[in-house]
């Protein structure tokens, strides 16, 4: 079986933006994983897309990154759909004492249905859930 691997926000911004601090260690993350599956969620496409929208030069970069994504057959794109909106919303709630975003909770939710344990992201909220963040300095 194929190593699975979820691939948060936080990556796909790095790795887009070779300004971003966390860049380096993203590259250095990416090259350790060897062959995997990346699973990400149209949710964090999104946050994704948003949070690179604001300059000409790292929209451009964004578009060419999904668009990639969307014919690379190691990336798996989870669609966004009611469902995983409720169940995001529920788990968010019972979460009052955290910080998690609405985003966070759908991609746990989509961890725990494929089994996923690893993310790639510097969150510590996925750690408070018991999953393994794949990025540190």
């Amino acid at each position: 079986m194929k190593r699975c691997v979820f691939a948060d926000t936080f990556y796909w911004y790095g790795l887009a933006n070779r300004r971003d601090q966390w860049h380096p260690f993203i590259l250095q993350a990416k090259a350790s994983l060897g062959v995997v599956e990346v699973v990400t969620t149209d949710e964090v496409l999104t946050g994704f897309l948003a949070a690179m929208s604001g300059n000409p030069l790292l929209r451009l970069a964004a578009q060419t990154l999904v668009n990639a994504l969307f014919i690379d057959a190691s990336v798996s794109i989870l669609p966004q759909s009611r469902k995983t909106f409720l169940d995001g919303y529920a788990l968010y709630q019972t979460r009052p004492d955290k910080g998690y975003s609405l985003t966070d909770c759908i991609s746990m939710n989509a961890c725990r249905a494929e089994g996923i344990t690893e993310v790639l992201t510097n969150d510590h909220h996925f750690t408070q859930e018991g999953f393994t963040i794949l990025i540190t300095r």
